[in-house]
């Protein structure tokens, strides 16, 4: 019996596997996969416990309780200059900002229809398209500033083109999209009616004066953008699996279809929590950048320190290291293998370059640390990363 031709196209998640591979091997540093290993907000995680005994444990709303969308609708108005959202009508509450991406682009794709992915890229977005049934077209962001070839990134754009990705903080890279590269891609896709579909999980997580900008605020994006987003990285809640995406009414009535069949709908209690999330005031974020900033300059001084090359973020909560001549010095072919070698030399998880490729060939050089750590974990990373020094 034949299984499915669209899932033999593509593999398990390799961040989620070297977290498996972390755990067998024990005494490893998982800064693999971004999850910080650090509490969460009691004020938050009160709030959950709050809403649990009061037995706020069934079913709400398929596509958000209220007071949820409510409270999204508040924030984005007031971050994310979006102020003239629908909580009925432009809002789905997820499971995650990863049923909020798959389950966007089900609503949008049909066959024949492509869609433009940025490389490195976040695993997700390849089997996404596929799962839709989109055509992925890539384009290369050009280290180490991860520029646009504009040029490159018109030539792309058809008939057929769908929407196009923006991962803005990007995961691996850091890069934050600039105003300037995000008015040049709002123009193509106003002038060929495509949608700018935005990932935008680290938009709290800025360093060295970036801004994040989200593309629907732009002039005429509103109706042309998908804006996905989740509690997971900016609250350090990455198991409770609350997510959203914002969109016109005409577009949200198919992400609203989509979401129902697919998950019903995320966790009650947790949504009453993730609403007081989104009501933290200023001096949240403000911590939270400090710390990451702190995190950011620690390890990446660290990295500097070793021939790994890292390449210095100004979002999100990774590095990228360009190990080409350390590879050539050791005899290591492959990222993969030089992932093996950090686990074996210095007890350290990292994620192969490879896997954030469509040729995994073009990232066999690379490899990603992330910093979503306590202090302590930092430390004891940077002592073994002087084995290799």
């Amino acid at each position: 019996m034949e299984l499915s031709r669209i899932t033999s196209q593509f593999f398990e998640s390799v961040i989620r596997e070297m977290t498996r591979v972390a755990d067998e091997n024990p005494g490893t540093i998982n800064l693999a996969q971004g999850f910080p290993d650090f509490a969460a907000p009691v004020s938050i995680k009160n709030t959950a416990i709050d809403a649990i005994q009061r037995d706020i444990n069934q079913y709400s709303i398929t596509w958000g309780s209220r007071k949820l969308r409510e409270a999204l609708t508040e924030k984005v108005a007031r971050y994310n200059r979006l102020d003239s959202i629908d909580p009925n009508k432009n809002v789905t509450i997820t499971c995650g900002s990863t049923e909020a991406m798959i389950a966007s682009l089900k609503a949008v794709i049909n066959p024949g229809d492509e869609v433009i992915v940025f490389l490195p890229r976040y695993e997700n977005y390849g089997p996404d398209c596929l799962l839709s049934g989109a055509t992925p077209r890539f384009i290369s962001l050009k280290p180490p500033e991860y520029s646009i070839d504009f040029d490159e990134l018109a030539s792309l754009f058809n008939e057929n083109t769908k929407a196009i990705i923006i991962n803005t903080p990007n995961n691996p890279t850091g890069k934050v999209f600039e105003r300037e590269e995000l008015e040049s891609i709002a123009e193509l896709c106003l002038r060929h009616d495509s949608l700018a579909i935005t990932d935008e999980i680290y938009e709290h997580i800025l360093y060295d004066g970036r801004e994040h900008i989200s593309i629907a605020s732009l002039p005429g994006m509103q109706d042309n953008s998908i804006t996905v987003n989740s509690i997971s990285k900016t609250y350090s809640l990455t198991g409770w699996r609350v997510g959203w995406a914002i969109a016109s009414a005409r577009i949200s009535r198919e992400i609203k279809k989509v979401h129902d069949f697919l998950t019903v709908g995320a966790p009650a209690p947790l949504q009453e929590a993730a609403a007081f999330a989104l009501s933290m005031d200023r001096d949240y974020y403000d911590g939270l950048q400090e710390f990451y900033r702190d995190a950011r300059d620690t390890l990446y001084d660290a990295l500097c320190d070793t021939p790994l090359n890292p390449i210095k973020p100004y979002g999100a909560y990774y590095i990228m290291c360009d190990c080409e001549e350390f590879m050539k010095s050791h005899g290591i072919r492959t990222s993969a293998d030089l992932a093996m070698y950090l686990i074996r030399e210095a007890s350290i998880a990292t994620v192969p370059g490879s896997s954030f490729y469509e040729n995994p060939g073009d990232g066999d050089s690379q490899t990603r640390f992330c910093f979503c750590k306590k202090k302590e974990t930092l430390e004891a990373a940077i002592k073994n990363l002087m084995k290799i020094r």
